[in-house]
C-alpha cells in the first residue's frame, strides 16, 4: 500500500546515501549515521534505520534529509503522526528544499482523517508547483478528502461489537471467514514467534519477530467458545488470509515463501476429514503464478475462487480476480482452470485486497485503496446486473470506514451481519481485533437460506458421500455444486433467495435424490432446513419422487421448468443402459375418480416422451396413471394435495 510519493522519496534519499548531491549538514559523525540509516532502510531493517537518523538528528538538529527519511520510514509503517512531525521540521528548516514535501504532507492528513488540513496542504503543493513538471496528482487526493468529509456529514447506522474475548487478544486479529450456518469461525492472528523474547522486549510487529497462524472458535448457544489454534496447518512460518466453503469442509489459504511455492506468495488447498484437516496442497496454475497471490474467497457455488494478485495483465498493481474449478485431481485437490481479472468496475489504477463473495454469488465485498474512501484500505461492494456485470463499487461508508485499514470484510448468508477486523475502533490500544455489527439495509447483499443435513444409504444406513446440483429451474442454471464429506455423509448448501430451485443428490450405483425448494416466499430464508437423505440403490422395486416436474393446471402439458429435473433423468438412463422404469403419475381428490385417473397416466405418459425424445430406448420405459388411489398425505390441506399430485419413478426388474 505504499503511495506514489514514496519511490520519489526514495530516489531522493538514494542520491543522498551515494552521495550523488551534497547533504544539507556539515557534520561528518551525521553524515555517517544517515548513510548507515540508509543503507539499513534498503534492507528492510526499519527499526536500526529509525535509531540511527535519531542519532544523526541529535548530532545536527538542522540535518534535513534526515527528516525526510524518518518521515519516510514512519509512512511505511503507517506511522502518520510522527511522519508529519518529521515533515513538519523539514519545512521548517528549508520549505524549499523539497517540494513533494507538501503533498506528503497533505497525504498524512488524508490518512490522519484531517481532511481539511489534506486539502490545504495539497493545494499549497500544487501552488508551489505551478509551471513545473510533477508525477504527483494532489487532485486525486483532493477528490477523495472531500467524498470523506461528506460521508462525514452522511453516516451510516453503524454499532461495531467486539467478539469478545474468547476470540481477540493482545495480537492482531483479522481475516475472519464463516460457515453459512455460522456454527465455525476461521481467522488469522499474528502471533510472536519468541512468546519468551515478545514478553521481555516491545518487538515490532515484523516478520522477523511475528508470523501468521489460523485459530476457530464454534459457536455453542449463540456465543463464541474459547479459540483453539488450528494445529495440523499451522506451521513455524506464515498461513494467513483463509477462506472457508459454505459448509466448512474446504479451506484455501496464503502461504508465502514454501518449497512448493510458485513464487512470492501462493493460494493453498486442505479439506476435512474424520483424522482433521489434510496437509494442505498448493492449487498450482493458472491461478499461482511467479507474482504475488492471496486472499481466496471461496464461492457458495462450489466452483469459483476469487483471489487477489499481483500478476502483469491487471488494471492496477494488486487486482481481483477469479477461477473456476474444471477438474479433481485423485486426492481430491479441485484444479482451476479459467482465470478473468475482474475488470475495471471494481479494480482500480492502485490495490484491491480481501475480496469477499456473498452466498448469493451477486454481491462482492472488497478493500480498496484506489476508490475515494475514508483513509488506507476502505470496504466496498460491487453488485452484478441482470447480465453478471460488475457495477461500479459503492463505498460502505462513515463510520463502517475509518482512516485506517479495513479489510477482511465477510457477511453471513442471511445478509443481515457483518464481520470485519479494524484497528481504529478503540483509543486504548492499536491492535486489530475482530467485530460485528448489523448491516445497513442499502449495502446488504441478498439474503440466502441454506439446507443442512446427511446422506445416507437407504439399505444400510451408512452416511455415504454424494454429490450435489442445485439448479434455477426457471432457466437450468446451475447454481451450486458441491459433496457430501465421505466420513460423515454431512452437506451443507447455500439457496439464495427469490428463485425456485430443484436440488439432486447424485451417486453411482443409486437413484437420484430429488428435492425442490420455492424461496420467492420470504419465510423460506428464515427456516433453513434440515434434511436428511437416504439415497436408494438401483434396484427392483425402489422408487423416487420427481419433485421438480411440473404441468399446466389441470393439464398433462409439461412445463420448461420440467426440464432440469427430466435431464436428470435422462443421465441415469443413459448411465445405468440396462435400467428399466415405470413412470408413474399421481393426483388430488379434487374432481373424478375418472377424470384424475385419465390425468395422471397422461402426465406420465407426457414424461415418457420427453425420455423417447432424448434418445431412451421404448422398451425400458412404461408408464401408468394412479389417480388419487395412492395419497402420500391428507387431501383436505392445501400442502397434502399439493405433496399428493407427483411424478414418481419405479425400477423394475430386468
Amino acid at each position: 500500500m505504499k503511495l506514489i510519493f514514496l519511490s520519489l522519496m526514495m530516489i531522493c534519499c538514494v542520491f543522498c546515501i551515494e552521495g550523488q548531491q551534497k547533504l544539507s549538514t556539515k557534520s561528518k559523525k551525521a553524515s555517517a549515521l544517515y548513510r548507515e540509516a540508509g543503507d539499513k532502510y534498503m534492507k528492510e531493517d526499519l527499526r536500526s534505520a529509525l535509531k540511527l537518523l535519531d542519532q544523526a538528528i541529535a548530532k545536527d538538529k538542522n540535518f534535513i534529509e534526515a527528516f525526510l527519511l524518518s518521515a519516510e520510514i514512519y509512512n511505511t509503517v503507517s506511522a502518520y503522526e510522527k511522519q508529519v512531525v518529521m515533515l513538519e521540521k523539514a519545512l521548517a528548516l528549508d520549505s524549499a528544499y523539497f517540494l513533494p514535501a507538501y503533498y506528503n504532507m497533505g497525504v498524512a492528513k488524508y490518512h490522519l482523517g484531517e481532511y481539511t488540513e489534506a486539502i490545504k496542504w495539497l493545494n499549497k503543493y500544487t501552488e508551489v508547483m505551478k509551471g513545473k513538471r510533477s508525477r504527483l496528482k494532489p487532485a486525486r487526493w483532493i477528490e477523495r478528502a472531500n467524498f470523506a468529509m461528506q460521508s462525514i456529514q452522511t453516516p451510516r447506522p453503524f454499532e461495531p461489537v467486539s467478539m469478545g474475548e474468547s476470540i481477540n487478544s493482545e495480537f492482531d486479529e483479522y481475516w475472519p471467514s464463516l460457515t453459512a450456518d455460522e456454527s465455525v469461525l476461521v481467522y488469522t492472528v499474528l502471533v510472536p514467534k519468541d512468546t519468551l523474547q515478545y514478553q521481555t522486549e516491545n518487538l515490532p510487529k515484523t516478520p522477523l519477530f511475528f508470523r501468521e497462524d489460523f485459530f476457530f472458535s464454534t459457536s455453542t448457544d449463540s456465543a463464541w467458545q474459547a479459540r483453539q489454534p488450528l494445529r495440523s496447518i499451522n506451521t513455524k512460518n506464515n498461513e494467513g488470509a483463509q477462506s472457508l466453503s459454505a459448509d466448512g469442509n474446504w479451506m484455501f489459504f496464503a502461504a508465502c515463501g514454501r518449497q512448493d511455492s510458485k513464487g512470492s506468495c501462493d493460494i493453498y488447498f486442505s479439506q476435512r476429514t474424520s483424522q482433521g484437516w489434510t496437509t494442505p496442497v498448493n492449487i498450482g496454475s493458472p491461478v499461482n503464478t511467479p507474482y504475488w497471490e492471496s486472499q481466496p474467497s471461496f464461492s457458495s457455488d462450489g466452483r469459483t475462487l476469487y483471489f487477489a494478485s499481483g500478476r502483469p495483465g491487471g488494471i492496477g498493481k494488486k487486482d481481483l480476480w477469479k477461477a473456476t474449478i474444471c477438474n479433481f485431481k485423485s486426492d481430491g485437490t479441485p484444479v482451476f482452470c479459467d482465470v478473468k481479472n475482474l475488470g475495471a468496475m471494481v479494480n482500480s489504477p492502485l490495490d484491491e485486497s480481501s475480496p469477499f463473495i456473498h452466498q448469493d454469488n451477486q454481491t462482492l465485498y472488497f478493500s480498496s485503496e484506489g476508490w475515494p474512501g475514508m483513509g488506507n484500505m476502505d470496504l466496498f461492494l460491487s453488485r452484478k446486473d441482470d447480465n453478471g456485470q460488475w457495477q461500479e463499487p459503492e463505498n460502505l461508508g462513515h463510520p463502517i470506514n475509518t482512516p485506517n485499514d479495513e479489510i477482511g470484510l465477510v457477511i453471513n448468508a442471511r445478509g443481515s451481519k457483518a464481520y470485519f477486523s479494524s484497528d481504529g475502533l478503540k483509543e486504548e490500544r492499536k491492535d486489530k481485533d475482530l467485530y460485528w455489527f448489523n448491516l445497513p439495509t442499502e449495502i446488504q447483499p441478498n439474503p440466502v437460506s441454506y439446507v443442512k443435513g446427511k446422506v445416507f444409504d437407504k439399505e444400510t444406513g451408512k452416511q455415504v458421500r454424494a454429490s450435489f446440483e442445485l439448479k434455477n429451474v426457471a432457466n437450468g442454471q446451475l447454481v451450486v455444486a458441491s459433496q457430501s464429506t465421505g466420513f460423515s455423509g454431512e452437506f451443507l448448501v447455500c439457496l439464495p433467495a427469490g428463485e425456485n430451485y430443484a436440488l439432486s443428490v447424485n451417486k453411482t450405483g443409486y437413484l437420484f435424490y430429488s428435492g425442490n425448494f420455492n424461496l420467492h416466499e420470504e419465510e423460506g430464508i428464515e427456516k433453513p432446513r434440515m434434511l436428511n437423505i437416504y439415497l436408494s440403490p438401483i434396484k427392483a422395486g425402489e422408487k423416487i419422487v420427481l419433485e421438480n416436474v411440473f404441468f399446466e393446471t389441470d393439464s398433462y402439458q409439461l412445463r420448461r421448468e420440467s426440464n432440469v429435473e427430466l435431464d436428470k433423468l435422462v443421465t441415469l438412463l443413459i448411465n445405468n443402459p440396462t435400467l428399466k422404469v415405470e413412470i408413474g403419475g399421481h393426483t388430488d381428490n379434487v374432481g373424478s375418480e375418472v377424470y384424475n385417473m385419465d390425468l395422471s397416466m397422461n402426465r406420465a405418459k407426457s414424461v415418457v416422451q420427453y425420455l423417447l425424445n432424448y434418445g431412451v430406448e421404448a422398451d425400458r420405459l412404461t408408464y401408468k396413471g394412479y389417480g388419487f388411489s395412492q395419497p402420500l398425505a391428507d387431501n383436505a390441506t392445501d400442502a397434502g394435495r399439493a405433496k399428493n399430485r407427483r411424478t414418481e419413478i419405479k425400477v423394475l426388474p430386468n
